[in-house]
């Protein structure tokens, strides 16, 4: 199939190819997920095609569907709660050195008055 008329994946057209055959389902999977990989911003597609291929070998390496299924959703489950997931990421935002208190200028500010001002330039 063409990247270019993937646009999503159609369920009903995936259900009728795993039931009729399965090889043309597994391409028609293939060619959604490079087309959705194609579509994303340049910088996040290195990422996505090595999360692919890891959810791959997760596939390969399940004895059977449901094995995988329940495999997969351990990894997702893992990147969202577990150590370096998304709740620890969000809790953990001021202590990032990416944190907005990080961005804020740390020198102390000393107002002059303007008679002080004033006054250093006339004595010079």
């Amino acid at each position: 199939m063409k990247e270019k008329h993937l646009t999503e994946l159609d369920f009903d057209t995936a259900m009728e190819l795993a039931q009729t055959d399965p090889e043309a389902f597994e391409q028609y999977r293939k060619d959604v997920i490079e087309a959705l990989i194609a579509r994303a911003p340049e910088r996040n597609r290195q990422h996505l095609r090595r999360l692919q291929w890891r959810i791959e070998q997760e596939r390969k390496r399940a004895s059977n569907p449901l094995s995988a299924c329940v495999k997969l959703y351990r990894m997702m489950w893992e990147s969202f709660a577990g150590e370096c997931g998304l709740i620890d990421a969000l809790q953990n935002t001021r202590n990032s050195p990416h944190s907005l208190d990080s961005l804020r200028p740390k020198a102390k500010v000393v107002l002059l008055s303007r008679a002080a001002t004033t006054n250093s330039s006339t004595e010079s």
